[in-house]
């Protein structure tokens, strides 16, 4: 794998850096979350997508990432209830390992569409 700092960090912006990564992971892990809770509770679902963004500070010292926000789009069916979708959308954030693992702040914005 070919890495490379962001941008941000004087790096090119045209290779994958450990920060796009983490933010990937987090994302990827909250997507499974959902599709366990929602199998567990047998809630139907059209699509998800989620986008994560973290935002790093210097803390004591140390660059971290100090809050991840999730941006999820979730598509539901008519037949499904959307305070049901983000009952459980809440759970799959609760129960992300990877977000848990952080030391950050976490955000979650939902918006869920019914077609």
């Amino acid at each position: 794998m070919s890495i490379a700092p962001p941008a941000e960090f004087d790096g090119p912006g045209d290779q994958w850096s450990p920060e796009t990564l983490m933010m990937s992971a987090v994302a990827g892990c909250f997507i499974l979350s959902f599709k366990a809770v929602s199998k567990f509770s047998k809630f139907e679902w059209v699509s998800i997508d989620c986008h994560s963004e973290g935002i790093l500070d210097r803390v004591e010292k140390t660059t971290r990432f100090v809050q991840v926000t999730n941006k999820v789009k979730l598509v539901i069916s008519e037949d499904s209830s959307k305070e049901k979708a983000l009952t459980l959308l809440e759970k799959a954030e609760a129960i992300c390992l990877v977000s848990n693992s952080l030391n950050a702040t976490l955000k979650l914005e939902c918006e869920i569409v019914v077609k």
